[in-house]
C-alpha cells in the first residue's frame, strides 16, 4: 500500500531485531497465541510508541457483523499529560485513506447509479482534461485508469508551491503532461485521485465532501467522518504535524489538499477508528451493513477487480506485492482476497473477505517521530501488527480458548 512512489530502503536493523524477539514470544505457536489472545496486538502497538514512531494510536479489529477488539494507546502528543486517544472519539488525519474512504466509494455510487461509466474516457466528464493539453494520448485515459493508477499521470506535483489559489492548482492539474502511455503500467499517483474528486463534483453537482457524506458516510452510520472539521472538534483531533513549534490539529498534513481548499480526492478526510470499522464492515458485507447500504454487491465486486496492467492495484484499493523485498504492510497471514490502503500520517485499513476480518490502525506518525526513517520502520511494524491481528483472532476463536 503505497505512501511514496519510490521503493523504501532496507528495514531498520534495531527494529527488525526487536520484532524478531516479539515474534518468538508472541507468535511462537497455537498454544502461545491462544494464551496471549489480543495481548500480542497490544505489544506490537506499544512497541511502536516506545520506539518513537508515534505518540498515540488506536486499533479496531472485527468481522462483518461484530467488533472483536477496540483499543486506544499512548497520548495525542509526546506529553504524558496529553489526552489518550479513543477509538470512538479521537479524530485522525486519514491522509491517503481519503482515496478509498471518500473518493473510491463516491465513484462506486456514481457507477451504480449509471452516472459514470468506468471505461469511458475521463474527457466525457472532464473535457478540460483534453482541452488543456496537446498530447493526443490524454483522450485514451479512462475513469478505470484513474482508479487503478494506470492513467500515465506522474505520481505527484507540488501544487502548493506552484499555485496560490485552488483554481490555479486545478489549471496545473489539468495541464500536467502524461509520463507514460495510458493503460501500460500502474504508478500510484495523487493526481488520479484529485481528478476523481473533481469528477464527483462535476457529475453530481455536489463537492466531494457533501456527496460522500450524503451517499456513503451517513447511510452506514459514519457520524464522525468529514473534511475540514470545525474548531469545536479540534480538541478531539490527533495532531499530525508541527508548525512553528506548535501542534497542527484539524488541518490536513498535505499541502496540496490545503491549497485545494481542504477537500480533495487524495487527502483531507478525518475520521475515527469506530467509523472506519463501520466502513470496513460495509466492504465485508459487499456494500451492506446492519444499519444501511453503501452499494449493491455486484458494484462492490466490480471495484475489486484488477487488470494485467494494474499490478497489485484494484479500483482505489491496493493488495500485497509479493515480489517486494521489504515486508508487506499486510504481513504474511492474510488471504489472497485481502485488500487495503495506508496513509502518510500513519494510517492503515485492510479488509480480508477470506477470513471475514478487518483491521483499522490509526496513528499520527507524521507528528514529531523520534528517530529517522519513520516511514520504513512503520512499514515493518504494520507487517508484524497484521500478523498479530490474524494470530490473535484465530486464537480467540479456537476451541481451546472458548472452552476455558
Amino acid at each position: 500500500m503505497t505512501e511514496t512512489a519510490a521503493g523504501s530502503p532496507a528495514p531498520h536493523r534495531a527494529l527488525h531485531r526487536a520484532f524478531a524477539v516479539l515474534t518468538v514470544l508472541l507468535l511462537g505457536g497455537p498454544v502461545a497465541a491462544a494464551a496471549q489472545e489480543y495481548q500480542q496486538v497490544d505489544a506490537v502497538v506499544k512497541h511502536g510508541i516506545r520506539e518513537g514512531l508515534y505518540p498515540g494510536a488506536v486499533v479496531v479489529i472485527g468481522r462483518r457483523d461484530t467488533v472483536l477488539y477496540s483499543q486506544g494507546f499512548g497520548h495525542l502528543t509526546w506529553g504524558t499529560r496529553s489526552p489518550r486517544p479513543t477509538p470512538t472519539g479521537t479524530l485522525w488525519d486519514l491522509a491517503s485513506l481519503t482515496k478509498v474512504v471518500a473518493t473510491t466509494s463516491s465513484m462506486m455510487v456514481l457507477v451504480e447509479n449509471g452516472a459514470v461509466d468506468l471505461d469511458a474516457p475521463i474527457s466525457r466528464y472532464l473535457p478540460r482534461f483534453v482541452s488543456s493539453g496537446t498530447d493526443p494520448r490524454r483522450g485514451r485515459v479512462t475513469v478505470r485508469m484513474l482508479l487503478d493508477h494506470t492513467s500515465g499521470l506522474p505520481a505527484w506535483r507540488p501544487f502548493v508551491h506552484l499555485a496560490r489559489t485552488r483554481e490555479a492548482a486545478l489549471t496545473l492539474l489539468y495541464s500536467t503532461p502524461l509520463a507514460r502511455s495510458p493503460g501500460d503500467t500502474a504508478v500510484y499517483s495523487d493526481l488520479n485521485a484529485i481528478l476523481l474528486g473533481e469528477l464527483v463534483h462535476t457529475v453530481s453537482g455536489e463537492p466531494l465532501d457533501r456527496f460522500a457524506a450524503r451517499n456513503v458516510f451517513q447511510p452506514i452510520g459514519m457520524s464522525r467522518t468529514l473534511f475540514k472539521p470545525p474548531r469545536s472538534m479540534w480538541r478531539d483531533a490527533a495532531p499530525s504535524a508541527v508548525y512553528r513549534g506548535r501542534p497542527v490539529v484539524g488541518v490536513a498534513n498535505d499541502g496540496n489538499a490545503v491549497r485545494l481548499g481542504g477537500v480533495a480526492g487524495h487527502a483531507g478526510l478525518f475520521s475515527t477508528g469506530s467509523d472506519l470499522a463501520r466502513y470496513a464492515q460495509a466492504w465485508l458485507g459487499y456494500g451492506r451493513t446492519g444499519t444501511g447500504v453503501m452499494a449493491d454487491p455486484a458494484t462492490v465486486l466490480a471495484f475489486l477487480q484488477r487488470t494485467p496492467a494494474s499490478g497489485t492495484r484494484l479500483l482505489g484499493w491496493d493488495t500485497a506485492d509479493t515480489l517486494m523485498a521489504d515486508p508487506s504492510v499486510f504481513g504474511t497471514r492474510l488471504t489472497p482476497s485481502a485488500y487495503g490502503h495506508t496513509g502518510w500520517t500513519g494510517t492503515e485499513l485492510w479488509v480480508d473477505p477470506g477470513q471475514d476480518l478487518f483491521m483499522v490502525f490509526l496513528t499520527n506518525r507524521s507528528y514529531k517521530p523520534r528517530g529517522g526513517r519513520s516511514i520504513e520502520r512503520l512499514r515493518e511494524l504494520r507487517a508484524h501488527l497484521s500478523d498479530a491481528v490474524v494470530a490473535s483472532t484465530t486464537a480467540a476463536a479456537s476451541p481451546m480458548h472458548q472452552g476455558r
